[in-house]
């Protein structure tokens, strides 16, 4: 990987490698007294579109959580490139049967033992704002902008106060 900020399709691509690498995920919440609340979650197999999305039961304190407060982290890691990443965003609970049918994969059969048919089953979307890489170096190597948005971020020094 290369210093520097990236956006746009770039970014798309970089995060869809990084969530078919890692394939777990763990999403942070906040829970309804104003604690962090982690989790690991099974990430999408499908390319990354803008969006990204979970299976989830519609009465989990997951989906609670995000229905009162919708920012959340999601990290990352790819074992193989030796990469952690650090996505923000904001998520929202929308199930829609068509999308639950196109991205179920057999790995979510432990969670959900019905299928895309379980019963109250939703998805979780998170439309991502940021994010950032760093390497086995222990350097930040690569800072993603807003995804979809023009690349921006400041000068290197002013990354390295904010510690990425």
């Amino acid at each position: 990987m290369s210093g520097g900020v990236i956006g746009g399709g770039q970014a798309r691509a970089r995060i869809t490698e990084l969530i078919r690498a890692a394939r777990i995920g763990i999403m942070t919440t906040i829970s309804l007294d104003g604690r962090l609340v982690g989790r690991p979650m099974v990430l999408q197999r499908a390319e990354f579109d803008g969006q990204l999305w979970f299976f989830a039961y519609a009465g989990s304190a997951t989906v609670r959580q995000v229905r009162v407060n919708p920012e959340v982290e999601l990290g990352l890691y790819d074992p193989r490139a030796q990469v952690w990443a650090s996505i923000t965003g904001s998520a929202r609970d929308d199930h829609d049967q068509a999308r639950a049918e196109r991205l179920w994969h057999p790995g979510l059969a432990p969670w959900f033992p019905d299928g895309p048919a379980t019963a109250g089953l939703t998805l979780v979307g998170v439309h991502p704002t940021a994010a950032r890489c760093w390497d086995a170096s222990g350097e930040q190597v690569e800072l993603i902008g807003p995804v979809g948005a023009a690349p921006t971020g400041g000068s290197p020094a002013d990354r390295r106060e904010d510690g990425y």
